[in-house]
């Protein structure tokens, strides 16, 4: 991960590491990971959502504008660097259709994220022991991959 942080810094001129919030994989399984990771570098994928019972979980603060994190593939591999541009926490059943757009997941429908994150956050509400609801709160994340930039390579 080092190199690649080093590589991003050297690249962009920035001692940038007072603003790192954490390197991470997208979903649960090796497969979405992946795809979700490969939709970001394609310019797809500008935005993410994650319970926030898991953030109080794991005691973790919320991402902040500003904040630069790595995108890696499900094996740890370091893809991209995204900056954090918007953080909101809304209600399951109050996500916008734009922020489903954004998020580039399945046919970027509000029905399609849905369905999608029902089952995702069944899954981890259920790892939580929290009772799956259309009231659950909702961290929406929007962003920007800031590194490598569209045609650069790794």
């Amino acid at each position: 991960m080092q190199p690649f942080w080093s590589a991003f810094e050297a690249a962009t001129g920035l001692d940038a590491t007072a603003r790192f919030y954490e390197a991470f994989h997208f979903d649960d399984n090796e497969r979405s990971a992946n795809a979700l990771a490969l939709l970001v570098l394609e310019g797809t994928k500008r935005a993410t959502a994650g319970l926030l019972w898991a953030f109080e979980a794991e005691s973790k603060a919320l991402p902040a504008p500003g904040q630069l994190s790595v995108v890696t593939d499900w094996d740890g591999l370091p893809l991209c660097i995204i900056e954090t541009r918007l953080v909101e926490v809304v209600p399951y059943d109050e996500v916008s259709e734009a922020f489903a757009w954004i998020e580039g997941e399945g046919d970027r429908t509000l029905r399609s994220w849905r369905e999608n994150h029902w089952a995702y956050f069944g899954r981890e509400c259920e790892r939580l022991r929290k009772a799956l609801d259309v009231r659950m709160p909702v961290v929406c994340e929007q962003f920007e991959a800031i590194y490598p930039l569209a045609g650069t390579s790794r």
